[in-house]
């Protein structure tokens, strides 16, 4: 007998890079967009490889370790954790897979075997529509009947800035058959699941944009209230090993500030946080129906704010002595020893600062509340209690000029972070400092724009500048390897100076590409480098492993498969 499946949800789906890359190329290689990629990425044997597929195809089989290889989405989801669990607290059959990628046999296998009612599509991180795409094509061709719902940021996003036909110019290529526009979405997902199992008009239903004969249908768009302490994510309902060893855990929503760069507060709505208490129980369920987990992320904009929470949080996590590490985004301006040293004690290993610029008129521009100084003092604190810092850059902001980006170079070089990143402004209409575009004289979108002092070819000159002329950290790409990335490898058995020395030889070949822009293809001895990068054992110092030299490694397979 069929089982019936109310709702099916589907995670992040990170496209194959070299669809990815293909498709950021049709932009035209002078296009910001791919200028933004290619800064990632290095050419070696007639294929664009990123710093993930170069570690498992080259580097696991050059290393006396025992090794993973990293896969595409090895974090689960907190969206889907957290949907799983309120949509079967509601009475619903809810099932979900959380990586589109990794997951597409395990997804087929539950449209065949199941009759699945509607399948919800979560776009949390997405900008384009593509990977909505290719699920939708997946799923109308294994199981057509099945309703196809698509919700978040994306959605929520295109109805911000769009309105009327043009919504509909933007629904029709995506062949879902419903789009719920909320900020948080999970009542009204539960709402219209139940509809469509009932068969009950969908007209009923708040929040949403639906397929009818004649297009597209909108009904009212009311506010969700679903507070976060009565929510919390039911780790039970999930059997061992579905959640792998690293997991996403949200104990806010929204974030309490609004840097003029970013829209997620536009997004999330009103800010509010978990009790600690509450925070406590969910953690008690984690660590006791998942002893496998090794490390949780506290996915929160902010999650040292407020800072007496944060306090209690981290004496509550040294009590109960919690098997895993943990990372989070953190603000630097709230640094101070107590909280630093208690944050050490509860097994912090990791911590994402978006320190964003150096300079003081462009932190100003973006509305960041904190200073240089603050900056360097969070840093230092980190830095002398062994807790491992990623640092964000932001380039080309307004305001921003080549003396600003001189001055952020110089803070990357000297502050004692581990790791950053610098990338290029992403013009978003939702943000900001879109209200202010007259002021500043803003034109354009995404990767395409200018402002009063810049324009994004410049920015993306400027970000080529930064990492020509930062020598002390290590930076880490932003396509196909982040800093969650870092901390899964030390959980995999490299160390972090290995990890570090893999990611320094990955962007000198990024870096001969600035300064040979001619060149078609890397040069060896970059290559090898990368490879004999991630050994424990520095090249000169250990016996020969009996691995083939370089030139005598078969490339014929990857060639072909590009």
């Amino acid at each position: 007998m069929i089982s019936e499946l109310d709702c099916l949800l589907v995670g992040h789906n990170q496209i194959p890079f070299e669809d990815y890359e293909r498709t950021v190329r049709q932009m035209g290689t002078d296009s910001g967009a791919y200028r933004d990629l290619s800064m990632n990425t290095v050419r070696f044997n007639g294929k664009i490889w990123n710093p993930s597929d170069i570690f498992n195809t080259l580097c696991l089989g050059n290393t006396t370790q025992e090794i993973e290889p990293l896969r595409g989405v090895e974090v689960f989801s907190a969206a889907v954790a957290y949907l799983h669990t309120f949509l079967s607290r509601h009475g619903l059959r809810s099932d979900f897979v959380n990586s589109f990628q990794d997951g597409k046999d395990e997804l087929v296998a539950k449209l065949t075997t199941s009759r699945v009612r509607t399948l919800a599509i979560i776009t949390t991180l997405y900008i384009t529509a593509f990977p909505i795409v290719e699920i939708v094509e997946l799923v109308r061709r294994v199981s057509p009947w099945t309703k196809i719902l698509v919700g978040g940021p994306f959605v929520t996003t295109k109805v911000r800035t769009l309105g009327g036909a043009d919504l509909d110019d933007v629904w029709e290529p995506l062949q879902a058959d419903v789009y719920v526009n909320s900020s948080q979405g999970e009542a009204t997902l539960v709402k219209l699941v139940t509809a469509l199992r009932d068969g009950t008009p969908l007209d009923a239903v708040e929040n949403i944009h639906y397929r009818t004969a004649g297009g597209y249908a909108a009904t009212p768009c009311l506010t969700e209230a679903n507070p976060i302490e009565d929510n919390p994510v039911d780790w039970s309902l999930f059997g061992p090993g579905e959640l792998g060893k690293f997991v996403n855990v949200r104990t806010a929503i929204s974030c309490p500030f609004t840097c003029a760069f970013c829209g997620f507060p536009e997004h999330a709505g009103k800010y509010q946080y978990a009790s600690v208490e509450r925070v406590e129980r969910e953690l008690d369920n984690l660590a006791k129906h998942h002893p496998g987990v090794r490390n949780v992320t506290f996915t929160d904009d902010t999650f040292n704010v407020p800072p007496k929470r944060f306090k209690e949080m981290l004496r509550m996590m040294i009590r109960n002595d919690y098997p895993f590490t943990w990372s989070s985004f953190y603000r630097c301006q709230y640094a101070d020893e107590e909280s630093i040293a208690l944050m050490k004690a509860s097994k912090c290993e990791s911590v994402f600062l978006g320190i964003e610029s150096a300079n003081p008129q462009v932190l100003l521009n973006m509305n960041k509340k904190a200073t240089v100084d603050q900056y360097r003092f969070g840093v230092d604190l980190l830095q002398r209690h062994g807790i491992v810092t990623f640092a964000n850059f932001v380039v080309g902001f307004p305001g921003e000029t080549a003396e600003t980006v001189d001055e952020t170079i110089r803070f990357i070089n000297e502050s004692g972070i581990d790791f950053y990143r610098a990338q290029m402004w992403y013009c978003e209409h939702i943000t900001p400092i879109w209200r202010e575009r007259e002021k500043y004289k803003i034109e354009g979108e995404s990767f395409e724009w200018t402002h009063s002092t810049m324009d994004s070819a410049t920015a993306a000159d400027m970000v080529n500048h930064i990492i020509l002329s930062v020598t002390n950290p290590t930076r880490l790409p932003q396509y196909y390897f982040d800093y969650d990335n870092v901390m899964q490898l030390t959980h995999k058995g490299l160390s972090i100076g290995a990890v570090k020395r893999f990611m320094r030889a990955y962007d000198d070949a990024v870096k001969e590409k600035f300064r040979n822009p001619s060149a078609a293809d890397t040069s060896l001895h970059l290559i090898e480098n990368i490879i004999r990068s991630v050994d424990d054992e520095r090249p000169a110092e250990r016996p020969s492993t009996g691995a083939a030299p370089i030139e005598d490694v078969e490339f014929d397979f990857f060639v072909s498969a590009t």
